[in-house]
């Protein structure tokens, strides 16, 4: 499990690089924009953003921090491949 804080500090950092943050049920969840996640003591809202604007959340997701086992950077190649869907 990883500490709020310690996703907090990998989402500051300048310049941001997208993440993605993997569960422990097996499911993984892109970051794309810092703005778009709000992290809280127990739980992650994650903010998928519609097609007009990546900085405003279409649909969000919660994740229990006790899930949250590993954040890992996103390949180029897979951020072209979700940008371009």
């Amino acid at each position: 499990m990883l500490r709020a804080e310690d996703i907090q500090t990998r989402l500051k950092e300048k310049p941001f690089r997208p993440v993605r943050i993997i569960a422990s049920e097996g499911l993984h969840y892109d970051i794309l924009h810092p703005d778009l996640v709000l992290v809280g003591r127990r739980d992650l809202t994650i903010g998928y953003p519609g097609a007009d604007n990546p900085s405003i959340y279409d649909q969000v997701v919660r994740v229990a921090l006790a899930h949250v086992v590993a954040m890992e950077d996103i390949p180029a190649s897979a951020r072209a491949a979700t940008e371009n869907n």
